[in-house]
Formats: C-alpha cells, sequence, structure tokens
C-alpha cells in the first residue's frame, strides 16, 4: 500500500511540475515541435526528471542565462533522450543521444545558449543535424 501511495505521489508530482512551465512552438526544418520552456536555475535542475513518457513531438528547451559549455545528464530521468545543443542564434551545434538514469555528461561542442532534449532519435528520424536552425526562440522568454 505504501509503495501504492509513493507511486501515485510521484505522478500527481510530475503533472504539477509539468503544469507550472510555460510551453513554446518551435520549427526546425519545417518540423513543428512544442517545448516546455525551463528558464530559471530550478527548472533547469530538474529538467525532465521522474517522467515516465514523452509524447511525440514535445520536448523541453532549456534557456541558459550564459553562453557557456553547458551539459546534461540523466539522473533521475527514464525517458532515453536526444538533446540538441543552440548557440544563441538558434544554430544547432551538436547533437547528443542520452541513456536513461546515468550520469555521463553530454555537452556542448562550443558554447550553447539553449538545449532542446526530445524522445531519443527524434532529430535523426527527421534528418535534423548540426547547422539546422531552429525557429521561434524568441518567443520563449529569456532566462532567469
Amino acid at each position: 500500500m505504501k509503495s501504492f501511495i509513493a507511486a501515485l505521489l510521484l505522478c500527481l508530482w510530475s503533472g504539477i511540475a509539468q503544469a507550472d512551465l510555460p510551453e513554446t512552438t518551435l520549427t526546425i526544418g519545417g518540423h513543428k515541435l512544442v517545448a516546455e520552456v525551463a528558464s530559471n536555475d530550478a527548472q533547469r535542475s530538474t529538467g525532465l526528471m521522474h517522467r515516465r513518457m514523452l509524447p511525440e513531438n514535445r520536448g523541453m528547451l532549456f534557456i541558459f542565462q550564459d553562453v557557456a559549455m553547458h551539459g546534461m545528464w540523466m539522473m533521475n530521468t527514464f525517458v532515453p533522450l536526444s538533446v540538441a545543443f543552440l548557440d544563441r542564434e538558434g544554430t544547432i551545434i551538436n547533437i547528443e543521444d542520452m541513456q536513461p538514469q546515468t550520469q555521463n555528461s553530454h555537452t556542448a561542442a562550443k558554447p550553447a545558449k539553449y538545449a532542446l532534449e526530445m524522445n531519443l532519435g527524434w532529430f535523426a528520424k527527421r534528418g535534423i543535424k548540426p547547422g539546422a536552425k531552429v525557429e521561434g526562440l524568441e518567443k520563449a522568454g529569456a532566462a532567469r
């Protein structure tokens, strides 16, 4: 019974965390997606942790305060993801595949302003590679 209650609380907490984040629509090479926006330290630290699934064409956009060599990891993240690191103009620098519940650091190949996490293989399935431009970032707001 305790494990059932704990699982229920985790599901409720995950739903509340998702509902608190603003969303924005982005386009890459004609492919539209909806991204939750993580623009402050707490949101960026939590990211997609504790989620059991991520719908197709949905992801999370991380907006960093500084352009730097940002890195991502998958601690407490159950969904396999691909992350695209973007420069301040929205051009994809590099894309890294990440496995669930690992602490391996996946970093930008050059200083980045944004990171976009999607389901594992989302970018590859659509032929999206480094150099592609992400459109709509200006509507996502600024880092806080």
